[in-house]
């Protein structure tokens, strides 16, 4: 597996695979062809298909500008992935040999042919049972298995990845207005954070919280606003209410949420490594299910869990998105993003909950891994109309 940097990136929203990933494909040709005049891009499947939503035509030309860039939204989709494009360069008034790209899930990307980059994995180990095995062998915590085969600079890389999660959250509860986009949707993580505060009932209050943080974020990257993949833009919102919750309602430091931010990485590595994270690949169990799962591991950790337990709450949080489809309405990142999010972080607070009481009365019969192998075959036998294309579920109904 990769490093915990290539699942959190910091960028801007509201698409990892739509907006950030199209990015870097403009960032490096730009800077391979230094000299070229204009450039047209061929967009298919699901870029082509909510590339106009997801804004992916408008970074683009931002990021060649000054260059001229113009589009084509084609039907169909390309062989490797259903995010794929074809880049054509031109220079001294001729077009290069087009380049075949793709944006693959949470920001990661690749260049078929002549561009194409091998992946530098730094984990020996591909499933969370060979990760637990191999903590429990060498005496380790998961966070010490991190630390083990990360550079010498990750932990301040997690301090920098958290202190922006935390300032996303900070910049949506304060932020009003109507999000980007025709649908015209009104901002309401602040208003449901005042409604928290402002609630005696306990229960309730300590929901409302989880809930406005999410929702802080996931405004945040549907109005193409900073935030960090985790492991995509569009489930963004997830871990971090989670951890600001932590930090912020039950007073851990930083200094061991960190902690818990490499430990759901680690789940969401086993996901993207052994399965998928793009929504146009897998559906939005792919996105929000893995993201849930990943929160359910840190709520787990901080609850001082086992081993055994954070994999049995990531599991819960992951086998109870399966199915789980990608309508985004009119391509925005909105509708049901934004909503579903808050209640995947919902879900993964119970997910850590439940596996504390459970787990000490009988065995979880369904590990993670499992769980990771049913959903990657759940999005390859999902309808294309319910994998990021518009065409199906509510993106249809509510056109």
């Amino acid at each position: 597996m990769q490093s915990l940097r290539e699942l959190y990136k910091i960028g801007i929203g509201p698409s990892s695979s739509h907006t950030y990933g199209p990015m870097k494909i403009a960032e490096r040709i730009k800077s391979l062809y230094p000299d070229m005049e204009k450039v047209h891009v061929d967009l298919y499947g699901s870029l082509s298909l909510t590339g106009k939503g997801h804004l992916t035509d408008k970074i683009m030309q931002q990021t060649f500008a000054p260059i001229p860039c113009d589009f084509s939204f084609k039907s169909g989709e390309l062989p490797y992935h259903p995010n794929g494009m074809l880049v054509t360069v031109y220079c001294g008034g001729e077009a290069l040999k087009p380049i075949e790209a793709y944006s693959i899930g949470g920001g990661e990307i690749y260049f078929k042919g002549d561009l194409e980059e091998g992946k530098v994995e730094i984990y020996p180990h591909h499933t969370m049972r060979e990760v637990i095995d191999y903590c429990e062998n060498e005496g380790l915590s998961l966070y010490d298995y991190v630390l083990r085969f990360e550079d010498e600079n990750f932990k301040e890389y997690l301090f920098e990845v958290l202190e922006a999660m935390f300032t996303c959250v900070e910049n949506g509860l304060h932020t009003q207005g109507i999000l980007q986009g025709s649908l015209q949707l009104k901002r309401v993580a602040g208003s449901m954070y005042q409604q928290a505060l402002n609630t005696h009932h306990e229960m309730a209050q300590e929901r409302l919280f989880i809930a406005s943080y999410a929702y802080a974020v996931s405004e945040e990257n549907a109005d193409g606003h900073m935030i960090v993949t985790a492991p995509t833009c569009g489930a963004s919102g997830v871990l971090p209410a989670i951890l600001y919750y932590a930090h912020h309602q039950m007073g851990l430091k930083k200094r061991d949420l960190v902690k818990a931010l490499a430990i759901g990485g680690l789940y969401g590595n086993t996901v993207k490594y052994n399965a998928t994270i793009a929504g146009a690949d897998g559906g939005c169990q792919a996105e929000v299910g893995t993201a849930c799962a990943m929160a359910s591991a840190s709520m787990a950790w901080i609850n001082e869990l086992n081993n055994s337990l954070i994999d049995y709450a990531a599991e819960m949080g992951l086998e109870h998105n399966l199915g789980l489809t990608c309508d985004p309405v009119g391509g925005y990142v909105q509708i049901p993003c934004i909503e579903r999010n808050a209640l995947a972080a919902l879900r993964a607070y119970d997910a850590a909950m439940l596996a504390g009481q459970l787990g000490y009365v009988r065995k979880n019969k369904v590990p993670f891994d499992t769980v990771v192998r049913v959903m990657k075959e759940t999005g390859k036998d999902l309808n294309v109309a319910y994998k990021e294309t518009s065409l199906g579920g509510l993106a249809k109904e509510l056109k």
